[in-house]
């Protein structure tokens, strides 16, 4: 597939079709420079500035049968590039992409890779090239930053609880509570950060999942929100979604994974669930 890009319909297109390229990674980058002889100089000049990525990404597509995933190659060819920044240092990596930005601005496209602008470009128009193939068996799930269960019935768990399934599979957490913002939503329950242990049972330095659960709701009994602090670092990910797995067995009730709404058998992928205690 290759679509030209250069209005804001066709990005509006663009993020609907890649859906950002959430968890993307960019395996290539390449500047070119157009040079051109001119005669009157004697000289070559620049004619113009080209940026190429390949990004590797996976999305989730609703079918007849459910959710499904799809892997995908993509080429993004940036063309007469105006602007653009390369910005990399300690603790950041340009390559990861949590969500794609962009706009139109004076007839041009503006394109962040990331919420902190380590790769940006503006250019004139863009040409997105791309190969697919049927991708992993449960969906969503790479670089997946926040997820949300609502529960048809039961009580809402402790933090014991969730520290006590979290030993059981081998994944010992320290916690930290936090404070509601004043005033808090009448629904807040509690809140806090569940922080991945060391081996001598200290929590390590860096982020962690952060925990966010409320009461009766639109008819639930009650609710929880999972919220990585960075999803691409491995612990991390895999944390939110072995919490993710534990809720959805242990309640009944409908989950929110990015903007894909799904009743929990459907996120567990078919696996044996059963009321959890």
């Amino acid at each position: 597939m290759i679509r030209t890009l250069r209005t804001a319909e066709d990005l509006v297109w663009l993020l609907d079709h890649t859906q950002a390229f959430p968890g993307g990674q960019i395996t290539n980058l390449a500047v070119q420079k157009h040079r051109i002889f001119d005669e009157t100089s004697g000289r070559e000049i620049t004619a113009g500035t080209a940026i190429s990525t390949i990004i590797r990404y996976e999305v989730a597509i609703r079918g007849v049968e459910g959710l499904y995933s799809v892997s995908r190659v993509a080429k993004l060819l940036m063309k007469g590039v105006s602007d653009f920044s390369i910005f990399e240092q300690e603790g950041t990596d340009f390559s990861e992409i949590s969500l794609l930005h962009a706009e139109t601005s004076g007839g041009r496209l503006r394109f962040w890779f990331d919420p902190h602008g380590e790769l940006y470009v503006i250019c004139d128009e863009a040409e997105l090239e791309e190969v697919s193939r049927p991708g992993s068996v449960r969906p969503i799930r790479t670089g997946m930053t926040e997820w949300t269960f609502q529960a048809e019935a039961g009580e809402l768990p402790t933090i014991d609880w969730f520290l006590k399934h979290l030993d059981r599979v081998g994944i010992p957490c320290a916690w930290r509570m936090t404070k509601p913002r004043s005033p808090a939503h009448p629904a807040f329950r509690w809140a806090g950060l569940l922080l991945p242990a060391s081996a001598q049972g200290l929590p390590r330095t860096g982020g962690g999942v952060y925990i966010q659960t409320y009461g009766p709701l639109d008819g639930y009994r009650f609710g929880i929100t999972l919220r990585a602090s960075d999803p691409h670092e491995e612990d991390i990910g895999r944390l939110l979604m072995v919490l993710a797995d534990i809720i959805a067995r242990g309640f009944s009730g409908m989950c929110l994974a990015g903007h894909h709404i799904m009743e929990r058998d459907e996120w567990l992928g078919g696996q044996n669930v059963g009321q959890g205690a």
